[in-house]
């Protein structure tokens, strides 16, 4: 079997798989997110406590689920919040969870909880992004790894994946090119086969057609690496660094649910002693 000529081809698209088609009633709602989940009928009904045929006449549309059964069978499958809205509209009742800005009131809290990890994460490089992997703030260290970049890619929304991939962005100055983004788009395909959201489908999509080179398997450099590393070089420097990511843990707000914490460790002395004296003072 002759290996991919690119780390783009690595991972099958998920566009034709999730590409939605309108459902008519929550019924066929709930049949896409169980097929998506891999599950069975009898397996949701089990895990949702109903019977299989009653979670049969809710699919067919021959019965009308409450508004707790919806709330109830939404969790089992793991659907995203901003989802569970859709579904309990579809089935007749108004969403449960609220979409704030995050400059509301109300999420000021979440907000300098945000900022706090972001500063004192310093002098590592930290930022925060939105479920489709827009920039929402980011930590002092971030910057200077920007000099090179194109004025266009740093035009908000500022995505942090074209970031990455683009000839015109981080991809020239990534040590470890091939690895790094085919581990990225491993994960941006298992978000969008956990949300089926067309914008993040899109992205995968125009993130395949950047020129990346192909994986050969995992290098010997990296054998007895934990994770694989984020190595950029840095003027005279490669700066190799491993990343975490960070979520809330009990959110009820839909915006909130789809933050995350993108937060870099060196993953080598050299690297930290680099870091620490590259922090502002």
């Amino acid at each position: 079997m002759n290996a991919p000529s690119s780390a783009r081809r690595a991972v099958k698209s998920p566009a034709k798989s999730l590409v939605k088609t309108g459902p008519n009633h929550f019924g066929e709602h709930l049949r896409e997110w169980r097929q998506r989940r891999h599950l069975s009928q009898l397996d949701l009904a089990g895990h949702a406590e109903i019977s299989a045929r009653h979670l049969s006449f809710v699919e067919t549309g021959r019965a009308a689920p409450s508004r707790d059964m919806v709330l109830r069978l939404a969790e089992r499958l793991d659907v995203p919040l901003r989802e569970r809205n859709v579904l309990l509209v579809a089935a007749g009742f108004a969403p449960a969870f609220p979409t704030r800005s995050l400059d509301d009131p109300a999420l000021a809290a979440a907000r300098q909880a945000m900022e706090l990890v972001l500063k004192a994460h310093e002098p590592y490089p930290a930022l925060a992004v939105d479920r489709h992997w827009n920039l929402v703030s980011a930590n002092a260290m971030i910057a200077p790894f920007l000099a090179g970049v194109a004025p266009s890619l740093l035009e908000p929304p500022l995505n942090v994946m074209r970031l990455s991939f683009h000839p015109q962005g981080l991809a020239p100055l990534t040590v470890n090119l091939a690895e790094w983004c085919g581990h990225l788009l491993e994960r941006l395909h298992r978000q969008c086969e956990a949300t089926a959201d067309p914008v993040l489908v899109a992205l995968y999509d125009e993130l395949k057609t950047y020129p990346i080179p192909a994986r050969g398997g995992v290098r010997s450099s990296l054998a007895d690496s934990v994770a694989i590393p984020f190595q950029m070089r840095f003027g005279n420097e490669v700066l190799s660094f491993i990343s975490t990511t960070m979520i809330f843990g009990t959110p009820v707000d839909v915006t909130l649910s789809e933050l995350a914490l993108e937060t870099f460790f060196p993953a080598d002395e050299k690297t930290a002693a680099f870091m620490r004296a590259m922090q502002p003072r």
